[in-house]
C-alpha cells in the first residue's frame, strides 16, 4: 500500500496525475535547517523524516510505503521558507524580482526495508517586479503557505519569466522523478 506523507493539496494531486493509488497520512516535522547544512542535503533531509515519520505512524507495516517529501525556493544559498505573513512574503518577492533562484524538490520512498530518493533542481527567473505587483499578489493569498511566497500553478506564474526545469517540482513534486521511484518500488506501472 502506498501512502503519502504530506498536507500539500498540490502534492496528492500530482500523485493523483501519475494514477497511483494512495493514501494520505499526516505528519509532523521539523523543518529547520542544521548550520552548514547545504539547502539540498536540507531539503533531501526534510523529505527522508516525512516519509519515515509516515512509516512510524503505520507501526511499521511490512507492506507500506510511504513517499515523503519536501521544496524549497534557495536565492544565495538561503532557503526561503513559506512566509510568516504579508510583510514577509512582501520581503521575498522583493528578493526574489529580476533574479533567477533555484528550486529543490526532493522526494523519498521508503519501506521496512529500502529507502530511495530523486532529487530535482529546477531554474526560476523572476520578472522585475514593482511594489504595486508585488502588495497585488500578496493581497490574493496565494503566497502564504508556499516556499518562497509564491505559487508557479496560480497566479504566481505571471511573475516568472523563465522556467529552466520540472514545472511539477516547483509545484511541490517532480512527477517524472516521482514516477522513476514508484517503479523501482513495483508500485507503479
Amino acid at each position: 500500500m502506498l501512502y503519502l506523507a504530506s498536507q500539500s493539496p498540490r502534492r496528492r494531486q500530482l500523485l493523483e496525475q501519475l494514477g497511483a493509488d494512495f493514501v494520505v497520512i499526516d505528519v509532523e516535522v521539523p523543518e529547520q535547517r542544521e548550520p552548514g547544512e547545504s539547502p539540498q542535503d536540507y531539503v533531501s533531509r526534510v523529505a527522508l523524516e516525512k516519509a519515515r515519520a509516515g512509516l512510524k505512524a503505520l507501526g511499521g507495516a511490512t507492506d507500506a510505503r510511504v513517499l515523503g517529501a519536501d521544496t524549497e525556493v534557495v536565492l544565495d544559498d538561503e532557503v526561503f521558507g513559506k512566509p510568516r505573513d504579508a510583510e514577509d512574503a512582501v520581503v521575498m518577492l522583493r528578493r526574489l524580482s529580476s533574479k533567477t533562484h533555484a528550486v529543490i524538490s526532493a522526494v523519498w520512498l521508503v519501506e521496512a526495508n529500502r529507502e530511495r530518493s530523486e532529487i530535482s533542481v529546477s531554474q526560476v527567473r523572476f520578472a522585475t517586479l514593482d511594489d504595486a505587483t508585488i502588495a497585488a499578489y500578496v493581497a490574493t493569498g496565494e503566497p502564504f503557505g508556499k516556499a518562497g511566497a509564491y505559487a508557479i500553478q496560480g497566479r504566481g506564474a505571471s511573475l516568472i519569466e523563465h522556467l529552466d526545469g520540472s514545472y511539477s517540482g516547483v509545484m511541490g513534486l517532480p512527477v517524472f522523478e516521482t514516477a522513476r521511484l514508484l517503479r523501482g518500488f513495483d508500485a507503479w506501472p
